[in-house]
């Protein structure tokens, strides 16, 4: 049970910290809304692979160089904020034909993962909360491969475990309209999760330059 608790731990810290709502949620429930599954999945996926590079830092240790690259987290911050400002636009501006909205649908996958991914690597506060965690987890001057294998197959299952309902939920609600006058207003609501969570992004990249500066 001693080697089994620190796990247990972990689960339950990440599992709260990934189902507080934040630009990362509402990126993916815009998402859900306007694109498919496979675009959703995709950039969901693409939020877990963020997580495990920041676990992955942790566990070399590399906070040091971390706070040296500051500046990089800037650029992906805006990065990754312009780029879901530019899906916001398209959906927005979208008039919900049902062949034009399965075009998008067809060209979302890679452009959604790419996404995901710098939705979370352009946060700095996840790497905080790995560094904080895992020294609860294992020692971090003494870490096996096996240590690090099962603690990112589990960093996987847990942010999908606890986002993809989110998705799941607004897929539903996508499904449900198949007029293009509502597919159209489901389209502009989608947009406004995406363009909330593009300028959130952005204004904390802003803030982040400013603090720097």
């Amino acid at each position: 049970m001693e080697t089994i608790a620190p796990y247990l731990a972990y689960i339950a810290a990440l599992g709260i910290a990934a189902v507080i709502p934040g630009p990362g949620i509402a990126a993916l429930v815009g998402q859900a809304l306007g694109g498919n599954q496979k675009a959703s999945a995709l950039f969901l996926a693409g939020i877990a692979l963020g997580d495990v590079t920041y676990l992955t830092v942790a566990v070399i240790g590399l906070a040091a160089i971390a706070k040296t690259f500051a500046s990089a987290f800037i650029v992906i911050k805006v990065l990754g904020g312009a780029y879901l400002l530019y899906l916001a636009y398209m959906f927005w501006t979208s008039d919900a034909g049902l062949t034009k909205v399965q075009r998008a649908k067809e060209k979302s996958g890679a452009g959604s993962f790419v996404a995901g991914y710098f939705v979370t690597l352009g946060n700095p506060k996840t790497i905080v909360f790995y560094l904080a965690l895992l020294p609860t987890v294992m020692d971090l001057n003494n870490v096996h491969f096996t240590q690090w294998a099962v603690l990112a197959v589990l960093t996987i299952l847990i942010i999908f475990g606890a986002l993809a309902p989110y998705a799941v939920l607004a897929a539903k609600a996508r499904n449900m309209m198949t007029q293009p006058s509502a597919l159209k207003r489901l389209n502009r609501f989608a947009a406004a999760f995406i363009g909330g969570a593009g300028t959130l992004i952005l204004s904390e990249a802003a803030t982040a330059a400013l603090r720097r500066a």
